[in-house]
């Protein structure tokens, strides 16, 4: 069972008076001036847990890195709980593609897990004792308290990607960005990181994660965004996880299986 990190004071920055968790307004990013997202306009509650689904291609990663100052915006503005990333970059946690990770680089997996804390305590303070504290019980969290001091390119693909997840959780953020966290894990994995999810939703947290498998988003998210370069749709699972939107975001490469939905190649 997943318990919740130790309490800790509300971040700075945090703006309870705004409506929306994450505000997205008119932003664009292209590469070689073809358009990779376009126009995207996206309200998240607080407190959603939110499916970002749609074709190969489609823009999900890059929406989420465009939205994260990873990756230069064409255009648009950004706000998280009405401030800008700048402002609020205490309250953001971030799961990247595991793909995208040098898995070889020499580290152990407490010592991957306590990288989560660097934004508060700066790069020239040195973890202590309570921060490795925080780190060993975000491992124990995702099954990983008897691999601290593993070299990470020693782990399997879903152990890796686990760790990534302590990393995320030692932040104690208020809204997570979670790219393709199922992507080539074991059904196992994907089980304890699913449990994860909706305990931090149920604690009331933000959490947006990149999806690739339709069959599971009515079971797994509350809140959902279609996406296709420009946002589809968005809105709470029940009614936006459509056969109709779902067509027009594949371009109707999507047939029912069994009273569900299936779709063809999903991911990216």
């Amino acid at each position: 069972m997943w318990t919740a990190m130790p309490d800790r004071p509300e971040p700075p920055g945090m703006d309870r008076t705004s409506e929306f968790a994450l505000s997205v307004d008119d932003l664009t990013v292209a590469y070689q001036e073809k358009p990779a997202i376009w126009d995207i306009d996206l309200e998240v509650p607080e407190g959603v847990l939110m499916g970002i689904v749609g074709p190969n291609g489609a823009g999900k990663s890059t929406l989420i890195k465009a939205v994260l100052n990873l990756i230069p915006r064409a255009a648009g503005t950004v706000s998280f709980y009405g401030k800008p990333y700048e402002r609020a970059r205490s309250l953001v946690g971030y799961v990247p593609q595991r793909g995208s990770v040098d898995w070889d680089f020499p580290t152990s997996v407490i010592d991957v897990v306590t990288m989560g804390l660097y934004g508060k305590l700066g790069w020239f303070r040195r973890p202590g004792k309570r921060e490795r504290e925080l780190a060993l019980f975000a491992l124990e969290q995702v099954g990983l308290v008897d691999f601290v001091d593993r070299q990470i390119s020693q782990l399997s693909g879903g152990q890796q990607q686990r760790s990534f997840l302590a990393r995320a959780l030692v932040q104690d953020a208020q809204i997570y960005f979670m790219d393709e966290p199922f992507a080539a894990v074991d059904a196992v994995t994907e089980n304890a990181i699913v449990d994860i999810l909706q305990a931090l939703n149920k604690r009331g947290k933000t959490v947006l994660v990149v999806h690739h498998d339709l069959q599971t988003v009515a079971q797994y998210f509350d809140w959902v965004t279609l996406l296709n370069v420009e946002v589809i749709a968005t809105g709470p699972t029940a009614a936006v996880f459509t056969p109709e939107n779902l067509r027009k975001t594949y371009g109707g490469q999507v047939a029912s299986l069994n009273g569900g939905i299936l779709a063809g190649a999903a991911g990216g």
